[in-house]
């Protein structure tokens, strides 16, 4: 814990939304400042050195995501001493908003993001999309977007039926059309299950130079709390503030997937006992000598009486 931020350890969890939002409001303006920016959206940032972090993120995922209600870069403020700017909406707003527009632009016109050393926006979802998005705010950024939409302008678009509701938000006008924003960024990385079909078909429009698309196969639609799971989301977030991130270190992390048993069952749904036997006999082999998994050993147990039953021959 870094000094002066043992109130950031507070748990939020259990506070009604008005008492967590003046909590929220309290803390940040004991560290940094609290902007407000209008009935669904405001900012927190908590100044303290020159990494700074940039979470896009909405209130029902942080009381999802977090056992203490507290915002995905707290973590890494307390641990690493990085100063952390918030983006907050109510909701999947992709924070299409005039006084969200405003408030960057007013950063821009401060040299606010000049005063850091190293910059990092990440957002998932709609989230994701907003990090991209306003990542240009900030030239030689580092982005990491997960599962991130380019854009929903339905004359781009139209085969993305999961958000019909947003299809009356302009996406065109200002820090719309998301991959053009990553043109400034110095380093950006989309991660993404290319076996989501709609995931991947945005994943397909941000193809830039300057960004690395890693495709994670059978981590479905909720690659964020996959990677928390799996404790590496965070390893990733500080490799990339250390300026150290690239894609061997990433895929390097990445193997802890074969301890998430959420990863597993997924590739063994796909690797079927019927049509495939030895495939999975080797899968629920192997979990099961590793792992405390009842699912795979039993799966284990039928193939082998079914390959004593002559059905296919076992692997050795």
């Amino acid at each position: 814990m870094q000094d002066g931020l043992e109130n950031l350890d507070e748990s939020l969890a259990g506070l009604n939304p008005l008492q967590w939002r003046k909590r929220m409001t309290e803390l940040a303006e004991q560290h940094g400042m609290y902007q407000s920016l209008g009935d669904q959206h405001f900012a927190t940032f908590i100044d303290q050195d020159n990494t700074l972090l940039v979470t896009f993120e909405t209130i029902q995922g942080i009381q999802n995501l977090s056992e203490q209600a507290q915002p995905l870069g707290f973590d890494l403020v307390k641990n690493q001493g990085w100063s952390h700017l918030c983006l907050i909406s109510d909701g999947d707003t992709w924070f299409r908003e005039s006084k969200v527009f405003g408030f960057f632009d007013q950063l821009i016109d401060d040299g606010f993001f000049e005063e850091f050393d190293k910059v990092v926006f990440y957002g998932a979802g709609p989230c994701g999309y907003a990090a991209a998005a306003f990542s240009v705010a900030a030239p030689g950024a580092t982005v990491i977007a997960i599962q991130p939409q380019a854009t929903l302008d339905p004359q781009m678009t139209e085969w993305d039926d999961r958000f019909i509701e947003m299809r009356r938000t302009s996406f065109t006008d200002r820090y719309g059309y998301a991959p053009d924003m990553l043109d400034a960024a110095d380093q950006a990385y989309v991660l993404y299950d290319p076996r989501e079909q709609l995931d991947a078909m945005h994943a397909a429009l941000f193809r830039r130079p300057n960004v690395a698309r890693l495709r994670l196969p059978n981590m479905g639609t909720a690659i964020q709390d996959r990677l928390i799971q799996m404790e590496i989301l965070y390893q990733i977030i500080s490799l990339a503030g250390a300026g150290k991130l690239t894609p061997l270190r990433f895929w390097k992390q990445y193997r802890a997937r074969r301890n998430n048993l959420a990863y597993l069952r997924r590739v063994a749904a796909l690797v079927s006992e019927p049509d495939r036997p030895y495939l999975a006999a080797l899968l629920s082999h192997n979990v099961s000598q590793r792992m405390r998994a009842p699912k795979f050993r039993r799966m284990y147990k039928r193939l082998k009486e079914r390959a004593e039953a002559g059905e296919f021959t076992m692997p050795t």
